[in-house]
């Protein structure tokens, strides 16, 4: 896992540039000992800070101390409003879990009369639950989260269908051909704003050009060997940005990538 000095380093190096700090990718980011530090360290230098949880290690004592580091936004990944529903997706998960953490979080925001974090419900719609959009939605507001975001999924290996495509499209990304194979609603327009606007930084120091690089395929850089903006102009980016304005459709990860595309269907 990341620790915190290597965390504080590439933070003092970039923090005059960056505005807004996504603290996730590919894990569950509470699983870190010193994540709240590091949270609290960003925040400190004026960053908006933002991660995506389970929610199943909120108990009280980490709820308090979520709210004090200063964490701008808090995203709560729930796919399900019964334990059956959500455990199908999210496997060996305890939905009883995330219900006492949101809560915990919010008694805690209240109790230190804080204005942050901002408390979201993530709803990923598959086909096991999207008849439970209502119930979601309901939750959302009898609890008082912010706001409850319906997010279409990410499917793998969609071209002959899945048992997760919803069976009202409207909250999928794919739609079925005339020929009975799915595509993806997207026309992979090539451009792709991540690549002048963003990246992605492994647990590791790997710089990625974005988070449906999940495999750490292209590696534009690493932190620690080479300092950020030599990185971020380097022939591997210039190289690989060249590839998208060409042939994004070239790129397997690109083809099953939101650019271009609504991800949020109630946003």
């Amino acid at each position: 896992m990341l620790d915190l000095e290597h965390f504080k380093s590439f933070t003092d190096e970039v923090h005059r540039d960056l505005v807004y700090m996504l603290l996730y990718f590919q894990g569950e980011p509470f699983l870190n000992k010193q994540f709240l530090e590091m949270v609290t360290y960003a925040s400190d230098k004026g960053i908006y800070t933002a991660t995506s949880t389970n929610a199943h290690y909120l108990d009280d004592a980490n709820a308090e101390a979520t709210v004090r580091s200063g964490l701008s936004r808090l995203i709560i990944s729930i796919d399900g409003t019964t334990q059956d529903t959500y455990s199908s997706y999210r496997v060996g998960g305890n939905l009883e879990k995330v219900i006492k953490g949101t809560e915990n979080i919010l008694a805690w925001r209240k109790k230190l009369n804080s204005k942050t974090p901002a408390v979201f419900f993530q709803f990923l719609v598959v086909k096991p639950n999207e008849h439970q959009i209502p119930d979601i939605l309901a939750l959302g507001k009898k609890m008082g989260v912010d706001k409850v975001l319906l997010k279409t999924a990410q499917i793998y290996d969609y071209t002959n269908g899945s048992d997760l495509i919803p069976e009202n499209t409207f909250y999928s990304r794919y739609r079925q051909k005339d020929d009975g194979q799915w595509e993806i609603k997207n026309k992979l327009p090539n451009q792709c704003w991540k690549l002048w606007q963003g990246l992605e930084v492994t647990w590791d120091g790997k710089v990625l050009p974005c988070c449906f690089d999940k495999d750490a395929e292209f590696i534009m850089g690493e932190l620690g060997k080479d300092k950020l903006p030599q990185i971020w102009n380097n022939k591997a980016y210039y190289s690989f940005r060249k590839q998208i304005l060409a042939g994004r459709d070239k790129i397997e990860m690109c083809r099953n990538c939101t650019e271009g595309l609504k991800v949020w269907a109630n946003a």
